[in-house]
C-alpha cells in the first residue's frame, strides 16, 4: 500500500500520470477511456475531451487495426498482453502517420477475479524501427554489391575490355555505400538520443522514489516496508525504529532476525497471512512488544498492514503503519480503575448502614472506553524553499491551515497563522533541527482567517545542498483540533465526576458521624432528619453512578433493550409523577391517545424524565411544561416543550455529545453532563432520531422519534 494518510492513492496516481511514459486506464467491455496522461494523449494526437469515450470512438483510425480486439480479449480473459515493434497508423498533426510501439495491456483484477480495469502503457519505438530498417537496407545493399562484385570478377576474367566500365560501376557502388554510411550514422545518433531520454526517465523515477522515501522517513507515524517471504526490512523510519528500540543497522535483515522478541507472536502470522492472501488488515489498540532502552515492554498500537503488488500483480511485500497509543490505552485503563474504586467505595458505604439499603442501587463494574482518535489519514505534506519562502504543498496541507487547494500558501502565511506566542518556539525548533540534522516535532495552535482556532501537529526534516547548507525542508502536518478539544472535555469530565461524587459522600459521612455520636441518646426529630439527609446523599450517588454505568454500557455497545408493546400516551400520562406531586409545574399532555408502540418502556420513560427534569431545572419560571405527541407515516414523535430563557444557537449542536456541559451564565448546577448523551444513545438504539430546538427568550423543545416497525405497526384507539 501507499503510506495511508501519507501518500494517498490519488497522489500516487497523480505521480504515475505525471510520468513521460504514455499511460492510460480503460474500463468496461467496450473499452472506455477512464484516464490518460499527457504522453498518451500526445501519441493519439487527441485532447482531454476523449476521456470517458470508448477507444474506437475517441481514436477512429484504430478501426481495422487489431488493438481494440486485443483489449476486449484482455478484459474477458483477465490475462495481460504484451508486444513489441507493433505498427499503428494514427492521425497526428492533421495527417495519418505510421508509428511503431512497444506496449502492454495489463488486466487489473478485482477481489472476485474479474477484470476491473486495464492499464495501458506504451513506448514509441519508431526511431528504433527506422534504425533497424536502415541497418537491414545496408546489409541488403552490401549483399547485392557482393554479388555484383562476384559477377564483375567473372566478367573481368572473361574480358579485360570491360574493366573500365566495371571500375565506373564499382565507384558508383562506393558512392552509394557512402550515402548509406551517412544514413547509418544518423540512425546511430537517433539511437543515442533515445538512450539519453531513457536515462533521463530513469533519473526521474529514481528521484520520485527518493521523494517517497523522504516522506516515509519524515512521517509523524511509524512506517516500515518488508519484502519477500522472510519479511526482509527494506525501509523503516525513525518512528518505527524508536518503537523497535533499534537503529538503521537492521535495514536489510529479516524481521525475526532484527526483532527476535517477535518469535511466536501472532503479529508475525498476521503479516504472513496479509502477504499470502493479499488482503489489507487494520487493528486498533493491538498489544505488542516494544523494545525501549534494551528492555522489552508491552505497548498498545493502532496498525495498518497493506500488501504491495509487483508489476506482475503478485504480492512482493507489505507496508506497515503503526501509531503508539500506549498512553491513551493506559489512561483508559486508569479511568476504569478509578471507576472501580468508586464502586468499591459505594459498596462499603451501603454495607455500613443497613437502614439505607432501600436508597442504594447495586454498583456494577465500569470500564469506560474512549474512541480511538488516530487516523493515519488527513496528513498534509509540503516542501519549503528557504530562499524564496515558496511552499509546494498538497491540498490537505493547505486545508489544515484554512486555505483552499487553489489558493497560494507560502512560508510567511504559515507563521502568520500560528498564534504569536508560539511563533518563536516553532522557529527555534526548525533552526535546532537544521543545526543538528534531525527531525523537528511540534504542536502549536493556529487561527484560520475566519477567526476559528485549530491545533496542528507537525514534523519536518531539513534538506541540504552540495555545500552543506539547508536550502529547504520537507514537512508533514495533521489537524489535531478534535483530539485537543476531546482531551480538555475528558479532563473536565473527570474533575466534575470526582467533585460531584465527593459532595454527597461528605454530606452522608457527616450525617453518619452525628448519628454515631447520638446512638446512645433517645430517638428524636434530629435522628430522622439526619437519616433522611443521608438517604438523599445515597440516592444522589446512585443517580451519578447510574449515569456512569449507562455511559460505560453504551461505550461498550452493551446497552440491551427489553422491547414490549405498550400504550405510549398512557406511559406519558404516568411519567414524571414526582414533578406533578411537587406542584411547582403543570405537565400538559397533548396528542393521540391509545397509541401502541413496540419499544423498551423503561428506557423511553427514562428519556422523557430526563427531558422534563432539565425543563424544571433550567426553566424554573416556566409554569407549564408541554408533552407533545405526533404521529407520522413512518415514525411517532415525542417532544417536551418549556417556556424558559432558551438556549444559545451555537450550543444546540453539542448538547448530546459525551462529556459536554452547557455554561448557564455562571449558575451552578449539579450533575455529570451525561443525561442527554445517554438519552441520545437510547433513542439511537431504538433506530430513532433525537434533537433540540430553541429560541432565546421563548423557550426550548427537546424531541425524539421512534420508528414504526413493519412487523408490529402502530395502533390507534377508536
Amino acid at each position: 500500500m501507499n503510506a495511508p494518510q501519507y501518500i494517498k492513492p490519488e497522489d500516487l496516481l497523480s505521480v504515475l500520470f505525471s510520468s513521460p511514459n504514455a499511460t492510460a486506464v480503460y474500463g468496461g467491455e467496450n473499452i472506455h477511456i477512464l484516464s490518460a496522461n499527457a504522453a498518451m494523449l500526445k501519441l493519439w494526437g487527441k485532447g482531454k475531451a476523449v476521456i470517458g469515450q470508448s477507444l474506437e470512438d475517441a481514436v477512429p483510425e484504430l478501426k481495422g487495426q487489431p488493438f481494440v480486439g486485443i483489449l476486449k480479449k484482455v478484459w474477458l480473459s483477465g490475462e495481460t498482453y504484451m508486444d513489441k515493434n507493433v505498427p499503428s497508423e494514427l492521425h497526428v498533426d492533421g495527417r495519418l502517420q505510421l508509428f511503431y510501439f512497444d506496449f502492454e495491456y495489463k488486466a487489473i483484477l478485482g477481489g472476485d477475479g474479474s477484470t476491473r480495469y486495464i492499464l495501458h502503457t506504451a513506448f514509441e519505438v519508431s526511431d528504433r524501427m527506422a534504425a533497424q530498417l536502415v541497418v537491414a537496407e545496408k546489409s541488403r545493399i552490401e549483399h547485392q554489391l557482393s554479388e555484383e562484385l562476384t559477377a564483375i570478377n567473372e566478367e573481368y576474367q572473361a574480358s579485360n575490355e570491360d574493366l573500365a566500365a566495371l571500375n565506373e560501376e564499382y565507384q558508383t557502388a562506393n558512392d552509394a555505400l557512402a550515402v548509406l554510411n551517412e544514413e547509418y550514422q544518423l540512425a546511430n545518433e537517433k539511437l543515442m538520443i533515445f538512450q539519453q531520454e531513457l536515462q533521463q526517465i530513469n533519473l526521474e523515477l529514481t528521484d520520485s522514489e527518493a521523494r517517497f522515501r523522504t516522506l516515509v522517513d519524515n512521517a509523524p507515524v511509524a512506517i516500515a516496508i518488508y519484502r519477500g517471504a522472510d519479511m526482509v526490512i527494506e525501509q523503516a523510519n525513525v518512528q518505527m525504529l524508536k518503537i523497535w528500540g533499534q537503529t538503521e543497522r537492521v535495514i536489510g535483515l529479516p524481521l525475526l532476525e532484527a526483532r527476535p522478541e517477535l518469535t511466536g507472536h501472532p503479529y508475525v502470522d498476521l503479516i504472513r497471512r496479509v502477504i499470502d492472501e493479499g488482503i489489507s488488515h487494520t487493528g486498533y489498540g493491538v498489544k505488542g512488544p516494544s523494545n525501549q532502552e534494551g528492555e522489552v515492554h508491552q505497548g498498545y498500537f493502532d496498525v495498518i498492514y497493506k500488501p504491495i503488488a509487483s508489476v506482475a500483480g503478485s504480492v512482493s511485500g507489505i507496508i506497515v503503519v503503526a501509531s503508539d497509543v500506549t498512553q491513551n490505552m493506559l489512561s483508559r485503563i486508569r479511568e476504569a480503575e478509578i471507576l472501580e474504586e468508586m464502586a468499591v467505595i459505594n459498596e462499603e458505604l451501603t454495607a455500613s448502614n443497613d437502614e439505607l439499603m432501600a436508597y442504594q442501587k447495586q454498583l456494577q463494574e465500569v470500564n469506560t472506553r474512549l474512541e480511538i482518535a488516530l487516523d493515519a489519514s488527513n496528513l498534509g505534506s509540503t516542501e519549503v524553499d528557504f530562499a524564496s519562502g515558496k511552499m509546494d504543498s498538497n491540498d490537505q496541507f493547505k486545508k489544515n491551515f484554512g486555505f483552499s487547494a487553489s489558493e497560494a500558501f507560502d512560508y510567511d502565511d504559515l507563521f502568520e497563522a500560528i498564534l504569536p506566542d508560539h511563533r518563536e518556539r516553532v522557529r527555534g525548533l526548525v533552526q535546532q533541527a537544521i543545526a543538528n540534522h534531525t527531525v523537528y516535532h511540534a504542536e502549536y495552535p493556529i487561527r484560520w482567517r475566519d477567526g476559528s482556532l485549530h491545533w496542528i501537529k507537525a514534523h519536518g526534516r531539513p534538506r541540504y545542498n552540495d555545500l552543506g547548507a539547508a536550502d529547504r525542508i520537507v514537512g508533514m502536518t495533521s489537524d489535531i483540533t478534535k483530539e485537543k478539544h476531546f482531551e480538555q472535555r475528558k479532563d473536565d469530565f473527570l474533575s466534575i465526576a470526582s467533585h460531584e461524587l465527593k459532595t454527597p459522600i461528605t454530606a452522608m459521612k457527616a450525617s453518619l458521624q452525628l448519628l454515631d455520636r447520638m446512638k446512645d441518646k433517645p430517638f428524636s426529630p434530629l435522628h430522622t432528619r439526619l437519616i433522611e439527609q443521608a438517604g438523599k446523599s445515597v440516592e444522589k450517588m446512585g443517580v451519578l453512578v447510574d449515569d456512569l454505568l449507562n455511559m460505560n454500557r453504551m461505550s461498550e455497545n452493551q446497552l440491551q433493550l427489553d422491547r414490549s408493546n405498550f400504550d405510549l400516551y398512557q406511559m406519558l400520562s404516568m411519567s414524571c409523577n414526582h414533578v406533578r406531586l411537587e406542584g411547582s409545574h403543570e405537565l400538559k399532555l397533548i396528542g393521540e391517545q391509545d397509541l401502541m408502540v413496540n419499544a423498551d418502556e423503561h428506557r423511553i420513560d427514562q428519556v422523557v424524565i430526563n427531558f422534563v427534569n432539565n425543563a424544571v431545572k433550567y426553566a424554573p419560571d416556566s409554569r407549564v411544561i408541554e408533552l407533545l405527541l405526533e404521529v407520522g407515516k413512518t415514525e411517532v414523535k415525542v417532544a417536551v416543550k418549556d417556556f424558559g430563557p432558551g438556549i444559545k444557537p451555537d450550543t444546540l449542536p453539542n448538547l448530546f455529545d459525551r462529556y459536554y456541559r452547557v455554561d448557564h451564565s455562571g449558575k451552578a448546577y449539579t450533575g455529570l453532563g451525561l443525561g442527554l448523551y445517554i438519552c441520545s444513545e437510547i433513542v439511537k438504539k431504538h433506530g430513532g432520531r433525537i434533537g433540540a430546538e430553541s429560541v432565546i427568550g421563548e423557550g426550548s423543545t427537546f424531541w425524539f422519534t421512534l420508528p414504526i416497525l413493519p412487523e408490529v405497526g402502530l395502533s390507534l384507539g377508536e
